[in-house]
């Protein structure tokens, strides 16, 4: 396998930082540099945690591209400076592997478009844990069979969007298996405003913020006499890097942009 140049965006969020450690130990990645807010110049070894990855830092995303010559971009930001780094990554012909979410369908769709008209890939996974997909997968499974579905996701506190990206992505493959359908009872009512969380082709979608959590989501299936529950739980972002690989490593032979990791799972 050819020698795949990288740069990672967020290289001091704790995502950031785990993909950087993935990227340096990999026989066939080469990190060619980073993209920070900061320490425009200096070089990442001088940064505490990266000792011995004696890659330079940039503050200017084409000055990163045009100095590298990069083949892949790694962004693990927030889904403003995602957004600006993927589209930029796309118009310099390197391609963006891309955990951030958030992003609109407008927004996906003028990726989209932008990364066809390049000719390049484009995978933006709304989660890189391989069991958080298999979690959707079944899901949409279970989905043929129970209509009645709500989608519990619990995350840090530090989490900028609500529902998470998975949640989302979850609902989205579900409704592919199943007519939507107003849940409760046709009566009901919210005595507290949300209380019933976010809807979806009636699923609620329901959002937990506290410190102590990572990343986790339960589906919850209901039919007569039996429930159905279908669980993932991250502990650390070290769960996350074996999709960023399999990203990386896909990234490179496609020439669209693929929204979801279990679109390139065999």
């Amino acid at each position: 396998m050819d020698i795949v140049k990288v740069i990672v965006a967020g290289p001091r969020g704790r995502m950031g930082a785990e993909a950087v450690h993935l990227v340096h130990n990999e026989d066939h990645f080469e990190l060619a540099g980073v993209l920070d807010r900061k320490h425009e110049g200096l070089s990442l070894s001088e940064i505490k945690g990266f000792q011995g990855i004696d890659v330079p830092i940039f503050t200017d995303i084409e000055e990163c591209f045009r100095t590298t010559q990069a083949d892949v971009l790694v962004d693990l930001t927030t889904p403003d400076v995602g957004y600006f780094h993927t589209k930029t990554a796309l118009e310099f012909g390197v391609r963006p592997v891309v955990g951030t979410t958030g992003f609109s369908k407008e927004q996906l769709n003028e990726l989209k478009e932008l990364a066809e008209e390049k000719g390049i890939g484009c995978i933006i996974a709304p989660n890189f844990a391989i069991g958080a997909v298999l979690m959707m997968k079944f899901s949409q499974m279970a989905a043929k069979y129970f209509q009645d579905v709500e989608i519990l996701e619990m995350h840090h506190d530090q989490k900028l969007d609500a529902p998470s990206g998975t949640a989302v992505k979850t609902a989205e493959m579900i409704s592919k298996s199943r007519e939507p359908k107003k849940q409760g009872h046709p009566k009901e009512k919210e005595t507290i405003e949300g209380a019933r969380g976010a809807e979806m082709d009636g699923m609620h979608i329901h959002s937990i913020r506290l410190p102590g959590l990572v990343a986790h989501q339960q589906v919850l299936f209901g039919a007569d006499g039996q429930t159905l529950t279908i669980r993932h739980d991250s502990y650390n972002r070290q769960s996350f890097m074996s999709g960023v690989k399999v990203c990386v490593e896909t990234v490179i032979k496609l020439d669209t942009l693929v929204y979801g990791l279990e679109n390139i799972l065999e």
